[in-house]
């Protein structure tokens, strides 16, 4: 992981001591249970929680073990052995290693997606303050980049909102699906492990057993995790490549936070960069190219070999730590986001009319010309101040063919921009909810 996009909080669920702990704690309790059923004397199980409970693991001296043995687990228990004594003997009965490093991922990437679901909820919050503020600010929408129909910035946020919804019962999904044990012993056949050991330990992890594991435990469940890490990174660019367009120098109608003291060029002091949401695209694209790698994990040789390890030991941590910082940047930029109305109402109102070239066309059809004559007719007249001739309602007054159909006053009520807002209620209540809507208009 690059410690600049890492927290502290997200980065301790990889780092060495706190995997060590889950792999002792994960052979600790498979002793308990082994105890239990009579397989190891119950004193030698208490002892290797005696002394192993509050170790300090040796992260150099385990790492010259492996340097021999070429084997990581094997190191691993080599120096619990040094710590707990002879009583070691009695851990890793019938186990084999899979059992232990899939186990062990399993709970790191529960925790670092429960503190994803958490960065998500400050999204949630942020977005949803933010719609509510803006609920009924006009803006233009835009297709293709160009300018559209009357929206409201309130239902731009809307829309991203409810994506984050999606995302965050996307994350919990992908929590159960991968918080999985499996003490199944070598092959996965249970020969060598009573499957109330595997019982005993999930149990104590807070994981659910894995139904049937071939020494490890299939690698769908992780293709599945990390697919959905790609699809919340994606929410986050959609989000962000918006700001950066809404910030553009001609556009400005939005603006990420821009800090007393920031600097924003080395050369040209004028400059404010959108640098947060571009950092954010960045991180976006570093999650999302995880997917492809965890996919091609899934087709292991036969019941287990181990060209996956390599890959997990790498975007595991990569993925999980550098979207939780994504997710927290993107709920501060959110949060602080400047927005501009009267630049939004500038822009809106800029091609002159033409966002209500829609209504124009209804309006003749309703009156009895075709659908075909009605978009000709508007159509010629919108081609006309595209070519800057002029103002949009004045070459429509203008049409014989219009204006045998409308009169002045009907055009003029056509251009209203507010006819547009008229379900942004019935919107919200389906995205916030109607105690949501009654909450902001009792502030209004």
């Amino acid at each position: 992981m690059i410690p600049r996009y890492a927290r502290p909080e997200a980065a301790e669920i990889w780092s060495a001591q706190t995997r060590f702990t889950i792999m002792f704690e994960i052979e600790a309790h498979a002793a308990d249970a082994m105890a239990e059923l009579g397989v190891i004397p119950k004193a030698a199980a208490a002892r290797i929680w005696e002394r192993g409970r509050d170790a300090i693991w040796d992260v150099a001296r385990i790492d010259e073990i492996e340097r021999e043995t070429k084997h990581d687990v094997l190191a691993f228990l080599t120096h619990i052995s040094e710590i707990v004594g002879p009583e070691a003997r009695f851990l890793h009965q019938g186990l084999t290693s899979s059992d232990i490093n899939d186990t062990a991922l399993a709970v790191q990437l529960t925790r670092a997606t429960d503190l994803l679901m958490e960065d998500v909820e400050l999204v949630l919050t942020a977005l949803k303050r933010r719609a509510l503020e803006h609920k009924l600010t006009p803006t233009v929408g835009r297709s293709h980049g160009i300018h559209a129909e009357p929206t409201t910035f309130g239902l731009k946020l809307a829309g991203y909102y409810a994506e984050f919804v999606r995302a965050r019962e996307r994350l919990a999904m992908a929590r159960y699906e991968i918080a999985t044990c499996a003490i199944s012993g070598p092959i996965g056949t249970f020969a060598s492990v009573d499957p109330r050991v595997e019982a005993h330990v999930a149990g104590k992890l807070g994981l659910a057993v894995e139904p049937i594991s071939t020494q490890v435990i299939p690698r769908d469940r992780h293709a599945a995790y990390f697919a959905t890490l790609g699809v919340v990174a994606a929410s986050i660019e959609r989000l962000a490549t918006e700001i950066r367009h809404l910030q553009r120098t001609e556009v400005l109608e939005a603006e990420e936070p821009f800090d007393a003291g920031q600097k924003g060029s080395s050369a040209m002091p004028h400059k404010r960069n959108p640098i947060l949401t571009e950092n954010l695209t960045g991180l976006s694209r570093l999650v999302r190219s995880a997917v492809a790698p965890a996919l091609e994990n899934v087709a292991l040789w036969h019941e287990r070999d181990i060209s996956h390890s390599s890959v997990e030991r790498a975007i595991a941590p990569d993925t999980t730590v550098h979207l939780d910082f994504a997710l927290r940047r993107l709920a501060s930029v959110v949060e602080r986001l400047v927005v501009y109305p009267e630049n939004m109402a500038r822009n809106l109102g800029q091609l002159g009319g033409l966002v209500h070239s829609q209504r124009v066309l209804l309006a003749l059809t309703q009156k009895g010309l075709s659908r075909e004559a009605s978009y000709s007719a508007v159509q010629r007249n919108a081609m006309r101040v595209w070519r800057g001739e002029g103002v949009f309602l004045d070459f429509l007054k203008a049409d014989p063919e219009v204006a045998a159909a409308l009169s002045p006053g009907e055009l003029e009520g056509l251009f209203d921009p507010t006819w547009h807002f008229s379900q942004v209620d019935t919107i919200f209540r389906r995205v916030f909810g109607d105690e949501a809507v009654s909450q902001r208009a009792a502030a209004e």
